[in-house]
């Protein structure tokens, strides 16, 4: 958790701010801030790290994903081509919006392939919500291949990725809107809070209505302005605004060290055999929050899990088995058990969710484990990770083999 490894005297001085002017909500009483606006300088700061020219903050990575796809035009029916590895909460905003989500394969890219979207578009498909898995990137050049060649819908889930480039180019800022999470794990944190961005305006435009009850933020008497669209409340506050700003505002340090950090164990680590690494379309935009390593197969994964539990080898995601990343354990996406209906439930799915065949991403994810990176670490701390994770790996390959 890089952002709360470095967190202290900055974002105690961004939040005091606030307490000491009482005005929490991010809009009215500008009178009474003493020129403090701590969602409009999260947003800046974020605007200088992806270069994005709209940046619009709000309470979760959660509610950015669905603003995105809703400003991106994506709705009531409409077919999204998801992944089956990532938070839930992609697959939630889809289904929250409206749309029906279908599924795709993933590569060791760890995010969808061009292949697997080539496989399940249709004349009904209207859009893809891209994810940017564990701190890296998809490949964009095949990605938007497929997009332009179908004129599809792009909308950029990357709530683990942000600070991660393709070719010079921030994710999220390739399709119609992209989304950026700052949750406690996050490379930086406001607590709670997420980003969306885009470089067109009539996107921007929509989300910030959306996002608010459908206010548009003309004029400064709040009750007195129009509603272009229906909304609801995705705001953040002021005080998770602020942790934000300074959090922010750490990111080019604490990415410059992740690299250093994960360049160091990945050339510790290739040296033990049966280890190889995720795919990392562009190193150089790796904002590399994971250390991604791939087992020969699912077997030699789930014994290396088991050897380093037992060794004590701590702060990694056998991501196959975890009840929120994987569809594997998705009972409740696959059997849509809702609170109350959804659109998807009443216009039927456009998979059998409960049928799915996705062997590529049963395969990648199967032998995937991945280590978080901390920006603190000391190179004894290191070299003492690298070799419980090769001695742990050593001896699973050779059970397995036994």
């Amino acid at each position: 958790m890089p952002g709360t490894e470095l967190f202290g005297a900055e974002e105690r001085k961004e939040v005091n701010d606030v307490l000491e002017t009482g005005i929490m909500i991010r809009y009215t009483n500008d009178n009474l801030r003493n020129g403090h606006f701590k969602a409009r300088d999260f947003e800046a700061e974020v605007r200088k790290i992806t270069g994005a020219k709209y940046a619009h903050a709000m309470s979760s990575g959660s509610t950015a994903v669905a603003t995105a796809l809703a400003a991106a035009g994506i709705g009531t029916g409409d077919e999204v081509i998801v992944p089956p590895f990532t938070f839930v909460a992609t697959i939630e905003a889809v289904l929250f919006v409206g749309a029906l989500p279908v599924f795709a394969e993933v590569d060791e890219t760890l995010c969808l392939s061009a292949e697997g979207l080539r496989k399940v578009i249709t004349p009904k498909t209207k859009g893809i919500c891209l994810v940017h898995m564990c701190g890296g990137m998809a490949d964009m050049d095949a990605i938007m291949k497929v997009v332009n060649e179908h004129k599809l819908i792009l909308v950029e889930d990357a709530g683990q990725a942000f600070a991660s480039s393709y070719k010079g180019k921030a994710v999220g800022l390739f399709g119609k809107a992209g989304s950026y999470s700052f949750d406690f794990f996050k490379i930086a944190t406001a607590g709670e809070g997420g980003v969306l961005v885009t470089n067109e305006e009539s996107v921007y435009k929509i989300a910030d209505v959306y996002s608010d009850h459908g206010h548009d933020h003309v004029g400064t008497n709040r009750g007195m302005e129009n509603h272009p669209v229906i909304g609801f409340n995705y705001r953040i506050s002021e005080l998770h605004a602020a942790v934000g700003v300074a959090q922010t505002r750490k990111v080019p340090f604490i990415r410059q060290k992740n690299q250093e950090h994960k360049a160091f164990l990945t050339k510790a680590l290739s040296q033990t055999p049966g280890i190889s690494f995720a795919k990392i379309c562009d190193p150089k935009g790796d904002s590399a929050t994971f250390l991604n390593i791939f087992l020969p197969d699912t077997e030699a994964a789930k014994r290396t899990v088991d050897e380093m539990n037992k060794a004590g080898v701590g702060g990694f995601n056998y991501w196959f088995l975890n009840m929120y990343h994987f569809i594997n354990q998705w009972d409740h996406i696959k059997e849509l058990k809702t609170a109350s209906k959804l659109p998807v439930q009443v216009l039927g799915a456009p998979q059998d969710y409960k049928n799915l065949s996705l062997p590529k991403s049963q395969e990648v994810i199967g032998r995937l484990i991945s280590f978080g990176i901390r920006c603190t670490w000391t190179e004894a701390e290191m070299s003492d990770l690298a070799s419980k994770v090769s001695a742990c790996v050593t001896k699973a390959l050779a059970s397995v083999h036994a």
